[in-house]
Order: C-alpha cells, then structure tokens, then sequence
C-alpha cells in the first residue's frame, strides 16, 4: 500500500531528526546536527533491507518515490536555511568552517572528474548516446 511507504518515510525522518537533536545536545550545540541526512541514511538501508527480504511491494515503493520527490527537497532546503542562519549568528569559525567544506567538495568533484577522464570514460553527452540508452 501506498500509505505503508509514507509511514516508512514519516518514520525514518522522526528517528533522524531525533537523532540529530540529540546528537546537537550532546555536542553542546543547540541546534538539529545532521537529522535530514540520518533521516536518508535510515530510509536507504530500510529500503534495501527491504528489498532484500522481498517485503517491498510496487505500492509501497510508489508511496516512498511520491514523498522522496515531493517532500525530502523541501525538508533539506528548510534544514539548510536553518542552518546558515545558526552559522551566521555562531560567529566566524562556523562560517570558514561552511566555506572550507565547500572547497573540499569542489576538489573531491574535480579530481573525481578528472580520474574518469584518464580512465578514458567520457560523459554520456561527448559520446552522442541518447540519455535513455545511459544505465
């Protein structure tokens, strides 16, 4: 059923937010630490548990996939407002920490971008492949 998905959602972002709320007081920070993204860690091993016991119906994954599209989007981008506004009022070490883990993202992309390249593996695109041939 659809609604099983839903609950299955529901269920994993409560235990993440919860586990971000207790995870910011025991760090002394008065604020959710990482909820959304234990939230999506807990759904994805859920889903694959699932999977691999053979309890995952077309329902429910219709009920997960409708809420995955519609809601975690808006989840995250509120979290993330939330938390520049927390940094912003933190003071300077939490915002050269932000930009910091910005930069380090950025060198992980390019130097992943560039292992694909010498590997001799281009983007779908170079290669003329229609984006419904790409597995």
């Amino acid at each position: 059923m659809v609604i099983v998905g839903t609950t299955l959602l529901a269920a994993c972002y409560l235990v993440g937010i919860l586990i971000g709320e207790a995870l910011g007081a025991a760090i002394g920070v008065h604020a959710n630490v990482g909820g959304v993204g234990f939230a999506m860690i807990l759904l994805i091993v859920s889903l694959h548990v699932l999977h691999e016991r053979g309890m995952m119906t077309i329902t429910t994954e219709r009920g997960i996939t409708f809420w995955a599209a519609m809601y975690i989007p808006v989840v995250v981008a509120v979290a993330a407002t939330q938390n520049v506004l927390v940094a912003f009022k933190s003071g300077l070490v939490a915002i050269l920490g932000a930009a910091g883990s910005v930069i380090v993202c950025a060198c992980v992309i390019s130097v992943i971008n560039r292992t694909i390249v010498r590997r001799g593996v281009g983007p779908a695109w170079r290669d003329n492949v229609a984006a419904s041939d790409v597995q």
